[in-house]
């Protein structure tokens, strides 16, 4: 044989050496009882709060006095802006707290009264509807 002969040959067997790994790559594993399938992780369990209604959730501002409620909203807009914040006696609920709705004066001012031992009043700017919202 000549020497071009054998570059071809040589260099097809280099060629076909390479190309078996590569082709071994695709291996498709049919076997159900070979690869476990993954679960699918369990959604959260509900929480039991659409039974306390109307309620303050987590995150809601109570404020002691109108005049309160009114520098917590001022203090909100300075924050925003680099202003000066002024003074109000205003706390977060923690978790969900029943109420009673006293008076409601707009959507974002609403005097309620805390059920429970201490009974405590104060003012919200949270929405608060007749109805306990529907869940989804």
């Amino acid at each position: 044989m000549s020497r071009f002969a054998l570059r071809h040959i040589g260099l097809f067997v280099l060629a076909a050496a390479a190309a078996a790994p590569a082709l071994a790559q695709h291996v498709i594993l049919d076997a159900p009882g070979l690869v476990e399938k993954k679960r699918a992780p369990e959604p959260p369990a509900p929480r039991n709060t659409a039974t306390i209604w109307p309620r303050l959730d987590p995150g809601s501002v109570l404020c002691a006095t109108a005049d309160d409620l009114d520098r917590h909203a001022a203090n909100m807009v300075a924050r925003v802006n680099g202003g000066e914040s002024l003074r109000a006696d205003c706390r977060l609920i923690a978790q969900p707290t029943a109420i009673d709705i006293v008076s409601r004066q707009g959507l974002g001012r609403t005097e309620v009264k805390l059920k429970g031992p201490n009974g405590a009043t104060g003012w919200t700017d949270a929405w608060l509807p007749d109805k306990a919202p529907t869940s989804r």
